[in-house]
């Protein structure tokens, strides 16, 4: 009887190990790793900035006298030449002031005319007075006045001809404000920008108001843009660009770095640099002011061996290695050195599958990036061979249920991953 209890129970627990591995068997699966393959294209580095597309040259046309406008020969996109009437200041107080100055200089000259004309006067009475000395008729205190008023007739004669100096610029100046009230354009152009209207009064007291915005040539455009401090050691001038705006829905500008300014723009206690973008603009598509998205190519690798920047990032647990890996990603990148004229590369590990299914770590020396790929300057990679850059959950588990530090593996993009 013992020996049939005994058998029944040793049934009954294999039965209930036999069930628990059937209905429980899947949650003893093997983990299976998600992998990309290594292969080779071209790798773009770019740097994205916001600016705004403004003319390369605009010239503000001022008014240099104060008046009201009395008419406008010219408006919105009106094409001008340089020394075209643009506009007309009300000339009237300005003659005025014109003839009061002729008047005045008339005034100054004939003052002179008489002043020399009294110096002949004196100058004659001092001779007579002389002559009258020698024959002992005048005393010597007579020609001592006489020769006194003749110096004075001189002084006189300086003084006119100050005056007639005087008169004559005030009658230039007049004559120049007059002209200053025909406004004329300094440059050939296109006309972006009018500020006023017939009737309107200017004053040009303080400042110079201005009148017209006039663009040398909208043919070439340029994009002033701010990049920011940590983006701005890439960039140099001849740099390719390629910029949207929102106009043109998915069409792409293309223009190159023309200019990259010393002088530092502090926003918000962030730090950047002016960088111009030059763009040719024959068919004038492109209007002053549009808000362009830029991306500055920084580096350009083609037909290059490049690994998902997914596997850069993916670390698995220590239990999961097999091999000799290298330390944790905690240790930080390595720089390894790099051919002349580059930098230095970064020395990475990634995770490929051994022939058993085992995760083999493998070292390699890391270039430019594009967000999504990163390019392989060396190492134990090679073409065609699979990274590991997640894990893959199997159909009826959660992701929860994975080990510690485990993901789907979906790689996450940047515009710019600066530490691989």
């Amino acid at each position: 009887m013992q020996k049939i209890v005994w058998s029944v129970s040793v049934l009954a627990a294999g039965l209930a190990i036999v069930g628990y591995l059937v209905f429980n068997g899947a949650r003893a699966a093997p983990v299976r790793w998600r992998t990309l393959p290594v292969e080779r294209g071209a790798v773009v580095q770019v740097v994205t900035a916001t600016g705004m597309v403004n003319p390369v040259v605009a010239v503000p046309v001022g008014s240099q006298v104060s008046g009201m406008i009395q008419s406008l020969h010219a408006d919105y996109n009106s094409a001008v030449k340089a020394g075209d009437v643009v506009a007309r200041i009300d000339p009237a107080p300005f003659q005025k002031r014109r003839d009061q100055a002729a008047a005045n200089l008339v005034m100054a000259k004939a003052g002179a005319r008489k002043t020399r004309a009294d110096l002949g006067q004196r100058k004659r009475e001092l001779d007579r007075a002389r002559a009258l000395l020698h024959q002992q008729f005048v005393s010597q205190n007579e020609v001592d006045m006489a020769e006194t008023v003749h110096q004075g007739a001189l002084s006189q004669i300086d003084m006119a001809e100050a005056q007639v100096t005087q008169a004559d610029a005030a009658l230039n100046a007049a004559e120049l404000d007059l002209k200053y009230t025909v406004i004329r354009s300094p440059v050939d152009g296109i006309v972006i920008a009018r500020n006023v209207e017939v009737g309107q009064t200017v004053a040009a007291s303080f400042a110079t108001p201005n009148l017209f915005l006039i663009a040398l040539d909208l043919t070439r455009m340029q994009v002033d843009t701010n990049v920011s401090e940590a983006d701005i050691g890439g960039i140099a001038e001849g740099k390719k660009a390629v910029f949207t705006v929102d106009a043109y829905p998915g069409e792409r500008f293309h223009g190159q770095v023309r200019q990259v300014r010393n002088a530092p723009v502090i926003v918000q206690n962030v730090v950047a640099y002016n960088v111009v973008v030059e763009v040719d603009n024959k068919d004038l598509r492109l209007k002053p002011g549009l808000t362009a998205n830029v991306s500055i190519i920084v580096a350009y690798k083609d037909q290059v061996l490049k690994v998902p920047n997914a596997a850069l990032r993916f670390t698995p647990p220590r239990a999961d290695r097999a091999g000799n890996p290298a330390p944790d990603s905690g240790a930080g990148p390595v720089q390894a050195a790099s051919g002349q004229g580059n930098p230095p590369a970064l020395t990475k590990t990634v995770w490929k599958l051994g022939g058993s299914g085992e995760l083999m770590p493998a070292l390699i020396q890391t270039g430019v990036s594009d967000g999504n790929a990163t390019e392989v300057q060396g190492g134990e990679l090679k073409e065609g061979e699979r990274v590991v850059v997640g894990v893959e959950v199997p159909q009826g588990r959660k992701p929860g249920a994975l080990p510690p530090g485990f993901g789907t593996g979906q790689p996450q993009g940047s515009s710019r991953d600066r530490g691989l």
